[in-house]
């Protein structure tokens, strides 16, 4: 059903108890062929079709109508909400609760798989539910030119063909590749452009809903620091940062007591040696180690403790970092036969252990800093549901900034920023020396894909990127690494196949984000991705406005539809587009996208932490600046 036709009508209901306001959940049980025929005869004769229909039956079309979406003005951002036969809840794209007063969940509400295991998720990851579809059979708008044939491509005897012949445009695309913008473009322009490249630009209803998660992003697009690493340019005046001292049962305690028995099928402990980097990897060099995508709050801790700006003296603090280590709090729960009440128990003791800080009473928390390494879903259970705490739906929770592996998209206060990678460089050399490493890496491989298929989710796309690639009998066009029965448990196997690859399939997993996006890109493997809420959505601070200059976008719909053939797709962007976007990844994304060691003496250049704690300390000292 077209979007427009959804969004006729509009109804706004208030949730009594915290004010906010939330759309009420409807399905709509209309067939779209009905709809049509019955509003053709009431344009031809309406007063007598209305005449002849009963009043209860014209009652329940209208109700239909209504139902069909909702729209929620909250402060300067309009949400649009959409539901319909072809998504089995209400979906909102830039903002949206449930029915129940509860936020509407993206694509699942686990996280993605470490290890893509199906067999035994042995990385503790989500709830296995199914993927709920994100846009509504929108048409993928790309910028095309015609392909130079005198540029060097990859040829393969037999690729499958699983293309509709009722989509002419497809057959177009499949001889084309897409542009590479200006860099320099202005950001309205940028945005709009973007949005249009993957929605249907002649949706404007979409298009309108999609402008507003990029007007979000534009808020926090505004929020980043001008200034170099603090430990560098001698800019902590004004910009101190006070560590709280918590007791130990928010943090240590969880790695220490509780690591051997935090999952039931693996042991954390090993991950949480050297200070939560893990093991070393010697087999990739320097730096390297067997870091866990769950380590972000140890890590971020331990580097926060040694921040130059760090404070003692609360009065000399402009930001305030709580070192609670929710997500590693929530895993330990995640697959026991716990209580919600449990589950909660330990974030609600810490609520109240800092309503007795004067810092946190002077201003509510909006100087205060939360780094969780999970998933927003984790901490925004439903009502009804096991999964997760309510930690972020704590009123007292709403003012703070949070750091996350994977923001809710709606709420600005939620900020994205990277998975840990296996990469901790000690100092600039470590740095450019990887650097000249992939540069040079022989990319025998045109494709890589690294996971497993989801049999129990039949709206995932993953079945169907394998047989495109396994159908080509050809390792130099595409390769597929399993990750079923602990495939993917040794990094290096993995570094190794994207370093020899040119581009790397990145669908979505049990959540939209994929810590394998991370490692592809410090090896140099351009990521092919499928859902704008993989990267595009989600991390502001790190990766650049313009995706197109780091990354393939193709929609899921048209994969999962059979309208595109991604081998075939991949194999017609030109060697000079390669060559550009891989020295951008390299060159100038890379080293943004990890975290240094805890002793790490960068100076050159900026690391994840680096990016994410100076962006943080220039948004606190906004806020503190007279207007």
């Amino acid at each position: 059903m077209a979007a427009s036709q959804l969004l006729k009508q509009k109804k706004i209901s208030r949730e009594t108890n915290n004010k906010k306001l939330v759309p009420i959940q409807k399905k709509a049980d209309v067939d779209e062929s009905d709809e049509s025929n019955n509003a053709s005869a009431a344009s031809s004769s309406p007063y007598r079709f209305l005449y002849r229909i009963p009043a209860a039956f014209l009652l329940l079309m209208i109700l239909f109508a209504w139902s069909s979406s909702t729209t929620v003005i909250s402060g300067s951002y309009a949400h649009v909400c959409i539901s319909s036969r072809k998504l089995s809840n209400l979906y909102c794209l830039s903002a949206g609760t449930s029915g129940n007063n509860e936020a509407v969940r993206f694509p699942g509400f686990g996280e993605e798989n470490h290890n893509d295991n199906a067999t035994n998720n042995s990385s503790g990851g989500g709830v296995p539910v199914s993927t709920t579809t994100i846009m509504l059979n929108t048409t993928h708008v790309v910028e095309e030119i015609p392909y130079n044939h005198a540029e060097p491509v990859y040829v393969a005897q037999n690729i499958v063909k699983e293309t509709n012949d009722q989509n002419s445009a497809n057959s177009t695309a499949a001889a084309t590749t897409t542009t590479i913008r200006d860099a320099n473009a202005t950001s309205n322009s940028t945005s709009m452009f973007i949005n249009t490249y993957i929605y249907n630009k002649d949706d404007e209803d979409l298009m309108t809903a999609a402008q507003a998660v990029e007007e979000q992003l534009q808020v926090l697009r505004s929020w980043r620091s001008n200034s170099s690493n603090s430990s560098s340019s001698g800019t902590c005046d004004g910009r101190g940062i006070f560590v709280y001292d918590l007791p130990s049962k928010f943090n240590k305690d969880l790695m220490n007591d509780d690591c051997s028995n935090m999952v039931p099928w693996m042991n954390f402990c090993e991950y949480f040696t050297n200070e939560a980097m893990g093991e070393p990897i010697l087999k990739l060099g320097k730096g390297w180690y067997r870091t866990h995508q769950y380590s972000l709050e140890p890590i971020f801790h331990a580097r926060v403790l040694r921040h130059p700006c760090r404070v003692y003296n609360v009065n000399e603090a402009k930001l305030f970092y709580v070192p609670y280590y929710g997500g590693l709090d929530i895993l330990r729960w995640h697959f026991k036969n716990s209580t919600v009440n449990v589950k909660d128990m330990l974030s609600l003791e810490l609520m109240k252990w800092l309503q007795l800080q004067q810092p946190w009473v002077r201003n509510s928390g909006k100087d205060h800093l939360f780094v969780l390494g999970k998933i927003s879903w984790d901490f925004r259970r439903r009502d009804g549901e096991p999964w997760g705490t309510r930690f972020l739906e704590l009123d007292q929770m709403q003012i703070p900034l949070k750091l996350l592996i994977e923001r809710q998209p709606w709420h600005v206060n939620d900020i994205g920023v990277p998975h840990p990678t296996h990469f901790h460089p000690h100092s600039d050399s470590d740095i450019v020396e990887w650097q000249s490493k992939i540069s040079q890496s022989d990319r025998r491989s045109l494709i890589s894909f690294a996971g497993a298929a989801r049999p129990g989710a039949p709206d995932n796309i993953r079945s169907t990127l394998i047989k495109q690639c396994t159908f080509v009998a050809d390792e130099g066009i595409c390769r597929f690494h399993n990750c079923v029965s602990g495939g993917c448990d040794q990094p290096e196997s993995l570094i190794e196949l994207f370093m020899e690859s040119e581009f790397c399939l990145q669908p979505p997993g049990d959540s939209p984000t994929r810590k394998s996006v991370f490692d592809s890109l410090i090896s140099g493997c351009i990521p092919v991705l499928f859902d704008p809420f993989t990267a595009y959505y989600q991390y502001p601070w790190h990766l650049p406005e313009d995706h197109r200059r780091y990354s393939v976008y193709i929609a899921k719909e048209e994969v999962r539809d059979l309208k595109v053939n991604v081998v075939e797709r991949l194999m017609k962007v030109s060697l000079k587009e390669r060559k550009e976007m891989r020295r951008y990844i390299i060159h100038e994304l890379m080293p943004r996208l990890v975290y240094g060691e805890p002793n790490s003496e960068l100076h050159k250049f900026e690391d994840a932490f680096s990016v994410s704690i100076n962006n943080v300390l220039d948004r606190v000292v906004k806020l503190d600046s007279p207007l």
